[in-house]
């Protein structure tokens, strides 16, 4: 059966501190390794709705890269573009959550194995509906880069759409000027951008996020999803602004909900839901993606989803 959505970028382990406010320069407590990779993310969110989907990706030939692959296999990924590499460990995000709301990261990526990309081939993207991309694996190398640009000219070969996630990293792209440039050609191809509101102004130069929303819709997307976390999204179209609720829960680990909201607005499209029930499900995704700690561990079955969508509060 031909794959309906296909991730391709980084995939990564996740060591995480135990406590809050407990820097990474100190010898303390880690917990994890735990999968992560924002389009691995995606892609294990998106599989977990019901979706057949692949991977495309790297991991090093070790216990981090077995990690990462038993959690991708057991969803019922394809990852058959995810090889090991043999001179290569996988790749390594640390991580500290201070009282404030804020993060800091330290990453072995680029020279590790999820900087490394498998040969892609036409006979994958037959039949996808959807090619996922992130702003950070256009970040990560530029053979990355190169295998994000070759990946989306086969899935429009196919007849595949396109969704784009930000996720920028303008120190690591060399300045705003080079990152609009790296991205442009992503953005220009995309049927979907998800951006927050300071991606949105990055990308396009336009102050004001709901002003940079309406600029993105002019280079190519059709539809613009700005995430606004606690206050839920607000879904552009040349013809209509819609806003969607957040559902309220009580956050323990932030990363990777941006990337299950991904799955869950990429699914609905697919599924040619309304959009106010694409969003309705983004966020549902979204919100039970910051309920767990581990950046994979808040992707739900669809069932849980949809319960949660039931019972769930709206903020």
């Amino acid at each position: 059966m031909a794959l309906e959505i296909i991730a391709i970028g980084e995939a990564l382990v996740e060591v995480m501190r135990r406590r809050v406010d407990d820097p990474l320069d100190k010898a303390s407590e880690f917990v994890g390794p735990f999968p992560s990779g924002a389009p691995a993310i995606f892609a294990d969110q998106a599989a977990r709705l019901g979706h057949k989907v692949g991977f495309i990706g790297a991991v090093g030939d070790d216990d981090f890269g077995t990690c990462q692959l038993d959690r991708l296999r057991s969803d019922g990924l394809d990852v058959a573009l995810c090889p090991r590499v043999a001179d290569r460990a996988t790749g390594v995000a640390f991580v500290t959550y201070f009282s404030d709301g804020s993060r800091r990261f330290l990453y072995h990526i680029a020279h590790a194995a999820a900087g490394q990309m498998p040969e892609l081939n036409a006979a994958y993207f037959q039949g996808v509906k959807y090619l996922h991309i992130c702003g950070s694996s256009l970040s990560v190398s530029e053979r990355m880069r190169n295998s994000c640009y070759e990946a989306v000219d086969l899935t429009r070969a196919a007849g595949g759409k396109v969704s784009f996630d930000p996720n920028l990293r303008p120190e690591l792209l060399g300045g705003e000027e080079a990152l609009r440039s790296i991205c442009g050609p992503v953005v220009a191809a995309s049927q979907v951008v998800l951006p927050s509101g300071a991606e949105a102004e990055l990308l396009t130069g336009v102050r004001g996020a709901e002003a940079a929303c309406r600029a993105l819709l002019g280079r190519g997307p059709k539809v613009v999803a700005l995430k606004r976390g606690s206050q839920g999204c607000t879904i552009f179209t040349r013809d209509q602004q819609l806003e969607a609720p957040a559902f309220k829960v009580e956050a323990v680990d932030p990363t990777g909900a941006g990337d299950c909201f991904d799955a869950g607005f990429v699914v609905g499209l697919l599924e040619g839901l309304p959009l106010d029930q694409i969003g309705r499900l983004a966020n549902a995704c979204g919100a039970l993606g910051s309920t767990r700690k581990g950046p994979m561990e808040g992707a739900f079955r669809r069932a849980e989803v949809e319960g949660f969508m039931e019972g769930g509060e709206a903020r």
